[in-house]
This record gives C-alpha cells, sequence and structure tokens, in this order.
C-alpha cells in the first residue's frame, strides 16, 4: 500500500484498530430528514466525538468548518431520490479529483447486490477503485438494500461484502444481522457497521454495536441512531465507549444516562 493511501486510512482507523464513522450524507437521496434539516447545527456537538464524518461536498462545503473539520469520507454516488422509481440506479455525482480538492481521506459509493441495478453499480465500484488508486485515496462500498430491508440476512450480507472486498473496497459498510461474524469472517477488508433505521431504545443500539464489534467489525457507521437520538451527545460518548474502551453495553447505557443528564434535550 502506499504511504498516501497508508496515510489516510490511519486518519480513519485509530490506533487501536478501531473507528466511529458519523454519517450525515442521509439528505442526497431523502431531502431534509428530521434533526438534520439543519447539518451544521446537528453536526458541531458532535465533532469532538467522531472519527470521522461521511458526508457530500455540498454539505462539506455549506456546513463544516475548514478549521474544526474531522477526516472526510465523501459521498460520490448518487442520483436517485426516495420520490423516484427505484434508489439503485445510482451513478458517480462526484469526481476522484473534486475529493482530492475537498482534501477527502476516504470517497464512498452504495452498491445494490442483486437488484436490476446490480451490474451498474459494481461498475461504478471497480472504476472508482480504478482512478482512486492514482491519488491514493481509500474506497469505502456501502451495501446498501434501498427499499428492500428484508435483504438484510447473513447469506445476502456475506456475498455484498465479499463482492466489494473483491473489487477493491479498503473499507465496507454493512448492516448487522444474526451470523455476523460469518459476514466478517468472509470479508478480507475491515468491516463497520451500519444502523439503518432508527433503534427503538438506546439499550438496543449498544447491544448491537457491542456484539458487532466482539464478531469482528472494527467500528460502525451510524447516523440517525445518533442525532436523532433527544440526547445526541450522550449518544455518541456511550457508542465511543463501546468501541475504544471495550465498554459493555450495559456500561454504555449507564454511561448514557449520566451525560443524558447534563444535556439539554434537542
Amino acid at each position: 500500500m502506499d504511504w498516501g493511501m497508508e496515510n489516510r486510512m490511519a486518519q480513519l482507523i485509530q490506533s487501536d484498530g478501531r473507528c466511529l464513522f458519523l454519517p450525515i450524507d442521509h439528505g442526497y437521496f431523502q431531502g431534509p430528514v428530521h434533526r438534520l434539516e439543519e447539518p451544521r447545527k446537528t453536526l458541531d456537538p458532535l465533532l469532538p466525538y467522531a472519527d470521522a464524518i461521511m458526508l457530500t461536498r455540498g454539505i462539506l462545503r455549506s456546513s463544516v468548518d475548514p478549521g474544526k473539520a474531522k477526516p472526510v469520507i465523501l459521498r460520490v454516488s448518487g442520483g436517485t431520490s426516495v420520490v423516484g422509481r427505484d434508489l439503485a440506479n445510482e451513478g458517480i455525482i462526484t469526481s476522484v479529483k473534486e475529493a482530492v480538492r475537498l482534501n477527502a481521506a476516504a470517497i464512498s459509493l452504495s452498491i445494490f447486490v442483486g437488484s436490476e441495478y446490480e451490474h451498474q453499480s459494481l461498475l461504478n465500484l471497480s472504476q472508482l477503485v480504478d482512478e482512486a488508486q492514482d491519488y491514493g485515496i481509500p474506497v469505502m462500498a456501502v451495501t446498501a438494500v434501498g427499499k428492500e430491508l428484508a435483504k438484510r440476512d447473513t447469506r445476502y450480507l456475506a456475498l455484498c461484502c465479499r463482492i466489494a472486498a473483491e473489487l477493491g473496497a479498503c473499507v465496507v459498510k454493512t448492516y448487522h444481522c444474526e451470523g455476523f461474524e460469518e459476514v466478517v469472517r468472509g470479508c478480507p477488508v475491515p468491516v463497520v457497521m451500519a444502523g439503518g433505521p432508527k433503534v427503538d431504545t438506546e439499550l438496543g443500539v449498544f447491544e448491537f454495536v457491542y456484539d458487532g464489534i466482539q464478531k469482528g467489525a472494527i467500528g460502525v457507521n451510524l447516523g440517525r441512531n445518533i442525532w436523532q437520538n433527544d440526547y445526541p451527545v450522550a449518544m455518541i460518548k456511550a457508542i465511543r465507549a463501546i468501541i475504544h474502551e471495550n465498554a459493555s453495553a450495559k456500561e454504555a447505557q449507564e454511561l448514557y444516562d449520566s451525560v443524558k443528564s447534563g444535556e439539554s434535550r434537542s
């Protein structure tokens, strides 16, 4: 691996081998999501506790102070919306040259295995890896399922993650599931967990994060389960404790309860 690639990966994955990525890229297909209507207002109090932020170039330029930014994972796929016919019909919307201009630590895109647009999305990944390699930029593949949430089972996610790694992704973002260790075991590059729909209880989030870490994930890429929580700073601190301090789900809940007592309700 070239020095530039290694350096960027070291910005993302901390010295303990773990990471906490905070995505706020939801608006690229969902518009002004609840509690992400004003991205800067949502992000500013959470930045100190994130290892990296995942977002689009538009929100990076408009909502992130260059003097206070964390390493950036730049979302470069899109071109669809929740009111369109098929979320899987994505293209590349931001060039690698633009990622270099914005000093991104990595770039990310979604792949839609098993969809009508599987071939297109996998070629997007392959071509992006080729171009990003020339600039020493890691690519994170996101195993998206669009609106078909039932696909989040072990066999399907293991297939998606392995394909992403085979095509050159440096990191894969995927969903936690029963048998998650099998997903990780079959993926020869680091795996981070996505959150998906907001979980009903804080403890439910802490439990799946803890379980995923025990089963081989190096960290998380969680958005809504953090910034849609009534106490987002308490939430991100508790999740960070699981990832970087080896806290249990119960210990994370205790930390959350302690921090939220001094945090204003969002």
